[in-house]
């Protein structure tokens, strides 16, 4: 039942008395009479009433100076306030740096976290993928699942035909710049990489759907005989890497996704291009802007998460890396990409 005044007591409720759930219900936009009835149909006509929720994340290698970006000081002294100068941007209040005028005509689209507390000075990758610290005593057997492991875990796949957490993260020759992996939730949770020969084999070989059948029947039956026997857990990922095979073979939604050919011209032209062989510094990773596209079509496709890890950002000063010099080269690259991407 609808009511327009929520009760007292309710602890969900707005200062005027009525609820969210309520406020949802009767339109939250007043005026313009959008209510959850409205939007659900306007979604129905748009073609993505069975859309998901998904997230990209994309990984800095090393972390890129805020206060070159997002929190300029330019009256503080020389030493302190860099080259660059603020711009401002269609959001009344917030200014970012003058490399980015693309971010700056689309800033009401972004957040500015300006909260987060408690980084850790080696700045790498698994407080990032995990929100968690990499402090000795605190993590448990195993390790901490990063972000796309845990949503894979519970949310399982919304389509079987796609990975529910695709990596699109090149390996990094420093260790603490990759990925941690699945932790504690096991081998089955982690992430498909987009690399590597498991590559070329997102579709069949030479071999029939009902061939194929075949071999997941004999599979099936020797793996009844084993697990019995089997106390490690691999069996249930086999399982779970079975069934994704199946899927995956069964369906090209994964191949094209990851074909970027597919993609109009002129949209992968909005993204930028980059190299996926030279490194920018020996052991970050490739500057790739094309991995913003490739995870985009990925989570059209049906991914729930998409990782991805762009360039390097870990500089320091010294006359053969200069810090401004990488700002200038590297910031219009990034601020094309991810506003081609949002």
């Amino acid at each position: 039942m609808l009511k327009i005044l929520a009760p007292a007591e309710s602890r969900s409720a707005f200062c005027d008395g009525v609820s969210r759930r309520n406020f949802i219900k009767i339109g939250g936009l007043g005026s313009v009479g959008l209510s959850l009835p409205k939007l659900l149909a306007l979604e129905d006509q748009a073609g993505i009433r069975n859309s998901h929720k998904a997230v990209i994340l994309i990984y800095l290698v090393g972390g890129p100076p805020h206060q070159d970006m997002f929190d300029l000081k330019p009256d503080a002294p020389r030493e302190i306030a860099g080259p660059h100068k603020p711009i401002g941007t269609n959001v009344d209040g917030i200014q970012i740096c003058e490399l980015f005028p693309r971010m700056a005509k689309m800033m009401d689209k972004f957040t500015v976290i300006r909260s987060l507390v408690g980084a850790q000075a080696g700045h790498d990758a698994i407080q990032c993928y995990t929100g968690f610290p990499n402090r000795t005593g605190t993590v448990p057997p195993g390790g901490w699942p990063q972000f796309g492991s845990v949503v894979g875990k519970l949310q399982g796949a919304h389509d079987l035909a796609v990975p529910p957490f695709v990596s699109m993260c090149y390996e990094c020759t420093h260790g603490p710049y990759n990925e941690p992996g699945p932790g504690l939730l096991g081998s089955a949770s982690a992430a498909f990489q987009h690399t590597g020969p498991s590559r070329g084999d997102l579709t069949l070989q030479g071999i029939t759907y009902d061939r194929l059948s075949d071999r997941t029947k004999l599979l099936r039956s020797f793996d009844n005989f084993r697990r019995d026997v089997d106390s490690s857990g691999k069996m249930e990922a086999m399982d779970t890497f079975t069934q994704q095979a199946m899927g995956v073979l069964t369906s090209s939604k994964l191949a094209d996704a990851l074909d970027l050919s597919k993609e109009d011209p002129r949209i992968c032209e909005r993204y930028g291009s980059g190299d996926t062989v030279k490194r920018i510094d020996e052991n970050g990773a490739p500057r790739v802007p094309q991995s913003f596209l490739a995870a985009r079509r990925l989570v059209e496709a049906g991914a729930r998460v998409v990782t991805v890890n762009y360039s390097k950002w870990d500089w320091h000063g010294g006359a053969n890396n200069d810090i401004f010099s990488r700002e200038r080269e590297d910031f219009p690259i990034f601020d094309k990409g991810i506003t081609a991407l949002v």
